[in-house]
């Protein structure tokens, strides 16, 4: 479907909108109906940006919202004008990821101010996105996830804001900052571990915050699963608790075909994520003769 001709539609509506704004700062158009004309103002911004959308234009689509959020701003409307401002986000996210971060800390900011802290949270997540898949920049994109863990446990949301944790500590492990993987780890491993309907995931949080103690040194893995064990006794039945003993004995002993083999068998199981492959070759890496992969 041929949308060439509502891109016209929309830059002479744009045109026009912009008109009214002009004259509507002017002193005669002051006089006459000098708010009402914006407020249409606003309107036909709008409905130029939805058809910018249309023609698939979407940074034209997105300079039209943040012209609307701006005079609902003005006009004080701060609920339209951040929603504006995530319709101006959600349209420059496929054509310019940097301008759509502007306009979703636009919104998140407006937000906060109205103390609507779960739908800042909700976007300060979005941002965080647009950071790891667009803009490949980990450091702010764990920034942003910690802010939105802190808008939602303080709204009491303690689930979202795990969620939200899990990605900062599987960054964090990554950039190689382990003491902060572990206490995210270890504070959500303890979170879930007495909720009947989560406890079955703590054994994995636990597993985690034990690869990243073995990777910094084996005497604080051996003493932290001691320390899960004690605090959550399921652990000690679990398949993860049991490879990271035999793993513990084979880097005692400085046996890297055991330490394979015990790898193998779990995986020929429970298959391992790119997370914890990673984790374990690190591991393994300080296994003198190691050939450097987990075959």
């Amino acid at each position: 479907m041929d949308n060439s001709g509502k891109e016209k539609e929309a830059i002479q509506l744009m045109a026009d909108a912009d008109k009214k704004v002009k004259t509507s700062g002017s002193f005669l158009g002051g006089m006459f109906g000098g708010p009402h004309k914006v407020e249409e103002a606003c309107e036909m911004y709008c409905r130029a940006a939805n058809m910018f959308k249309m023609a698939k234009n979407w940074k034209a689509a997105g300079n039209a919202f943040c012209q609307a959020a701006r005079i609902h701003m003005q006009l004080q409307n701060k609920h339209d004008s951040a929603t504006s401002f995530i319709d101006a986000g959600n349209a420059f996210k496929k054509a310019d990821p940097s301008e759509a971060i502007k306009c979703l800390n636009a919104a998140v900011d407006i937000y906060t101010d109205m103390g609507r802290f779960t739908i800042a949270a909700k976007h300060h997540i979005t941002i965080a996105e647009i950071y790891e898949s667009e803009l490949v920049d980990i450091e702010k994109a764990i920034a942003h996830y910690e802010q939105a863990a802190d808008y939602y446990k303080g709204e009491e949301s303690i689930s979202s804001a795990n969620k939200c944790l899990l990605k900062v500590g599987a960054y964090a492990a990554q950039l190689e900052q382990y003491a902060k993987a572990i206490e995210i780890y270890e504070q959500v491993g303890s979170s879930t571990m007495d909720n009947p309907l989560l406890k079955y995931s703590a054994k994995e949080y636990f597993f985690k915050a034990s690869l990243c103690h073995f990777i910094v040194d084996e005497l604080n893995a051996k003493l932290a699963v001691e320390k899960y064990e004690e605090m959550f006794p399921a652990f000690s039945d679990s398949r993860e608790c049991k490879l990271l003993k035999k793993l513990l004995d084979a880097h005692e002993e400085q046996n890297c075909e055991a330490f394979t083999e015990a790898i193998k068998e779990f995986d020929s199981i429970s298959r391992l994520d790119q997370w914890q492959t990673t984790m374990l070759l690190r591991i393994k890496k300080t296994i003198q003769g190691d050939e450097g992969d987990l075959k």
